[in-house]
């Protein structure tokens, strides 16, 4: 007797298998669009063409940099659950909070206004309202100030060119100057005079210099005032690139101009120091020159030593870069600018992991002192023992 039949085994595709599958179809969907996009627009007449792609730029390149930066931040959550840096615990999150693989799902919605504002119990209501908490927090900063307020502050300031383009975008909606040219002009009501944008960029920062005044009025640590004193540097650099259109040409040249590369130098170089030593809490110039090995390098690297190279290099040409897109006079070289703020992303990206590590060090480090002022000594132990033998 023949034995029973055993029915084929249909073999399903891998999870990473459907993953690349989908990517390559997201890729090639998304070439094709650029390539019909690209057709029409070569279409138009040279002046049409530089008129629309600025407009295009202009609404559309402070959406794409936010989902840019949250997408960095989902990638900073994957590398750090799949290392030992607890974030959860580092920022005091909810165990329901939003993970690496969610926060790119609700990436799509992250430019709805009404979704982050919604009552309703969807759409992870409470890390929207962690969310929304600590950005009251950031604005009004009437209690301690903990690590994830300033941290989120410190991404502000990294965005602050976004704001900025958002803020000049809802004016020349308001004022009916979409697909015009007014807003050409530097004395329109949204043109390049506007004390506006001074404003909206200082903000970022101003909401960071006045949490370290609160953190120094709660420590009374003059580490808090230095660290007010790096973000007031941002000031003059911001404010002196505005006074372009408000001063006659001569004055800029001679006297403001090189006020403003002075300041955007002093600036960059502050923040490139408070990065290396203070934010990460790492020695690497002084051990890089004296060619010793560094013993406090992240564990989330497991050794490769180039990165901390890399690091270093990238921080300080990034730093210096930023200074220009701070100045409200360099923002007609749109493409220049828009390529600088993408690649500040990119170092707040990786400025994310040693500042957040760091602070899990900071952590466990005071645990573990507690764990062990909490045993007893060894003089202890033998006295007790005395005393049970007698």
């Amino acid at each position: 007797m023949k034995g029973a039949s055993v029915p084929a085994v249909v073999g399903m595709p891998s999870p990473l298998f459907l993953w690349r599958f989908k990517a390559i179809l997201f890729l090639v969907w998304g070439l094709c669009c650029c390539k019909i996009g690209w057709d029409s627009v070569m279409r138009m007449s040279a002046d049409l063409r530089d008129l629309f792609l600025y407009e295009v730029f202009l609404y559309y390149n402070p959406l794409f940099l936010v989902a840019l930066m949250i997408w960095l931040w989902g990638v900073n959550l994957w590398v750090f659950a799949q290392s030992s840096v607890n974030y959860v615990k580092v920022f005091d999150l909810a165990q329901t909070h939003l993970s690496h693989r969610e926060i790119w799902r609700v990436l799509l919605y992250a430019i709805l206004l009404i979704v982050l504002l919604s009552p309703f119990d969807m759409f992870y209501l409470s890390s929207r309202f962690y969310f929304l908490r600590t950005m009251l927090r950031i604005i009004l900063p009437l209690q301690a100030i903990t690590f994830p307020d300033f941290f989120l502050a410190d991404i502000f300031t990294s965005m602050s060119k976004v704001f900025s383009d958002l803020e000049r975008s809802v004016c020349r909606m308001v004022n009916r100057q979409v697909a015009t040219i007014a807003w050409f002009e530097a004395d329109s009501i949204c043109g390049s005079h506007s004390i506006a944008i001074p404003l909206v960029l200082v903000l970022p920062y101003l909401c960071r210099f006045f949490q370290c005044l609160r953190q120094y009025k709660d420590t009374k640590e003059k580490s808090c005032l230095l660290n007010a004193l790096k973000y007031s540097t941002a000031f003059p650099v911001i404010f002196l690139s505005a006074l372009k259109y408000h001063v006659f040409p001569d004055q800029w040249v001679s006297f403001y101009r090189p006020l403003w590369l002075i300041s955007g130098v002093i600036n960059s170089l502050y923040s490139f120091y408070w990065d290396i030593k203070r934010d990460w809490d790492l020695s690497i110039l002084t051990r890089i020159f004296m060619f010793k090995s560094p013993s406090t390098w992240t564990s989330l690297l497991y050794g490769r030593n180039w990165v901390y190279y890399w690091v270093l290099g990238s921080n300080l040409i990034l730093r210096c870069t930023w200074t220009y897109k701070l100045s409200a006079h360099l923002r007609h070289n749109y493409l220049t600018v828009f390529a600088i703020t993408a690649l500040e992303m990119l170092r707040r990206f990786q400025w994310v992991f040693f500042r957040v590590e760091n602070e899990w060090n900071k952590m466990t480090a005071k645990q573990n002192f507690e764990m062990s002022s909490d045993m007893p000594s060894e003089s202890d132990r033998l006295l007790e023992s005395n005393s049970h033998t007698v």
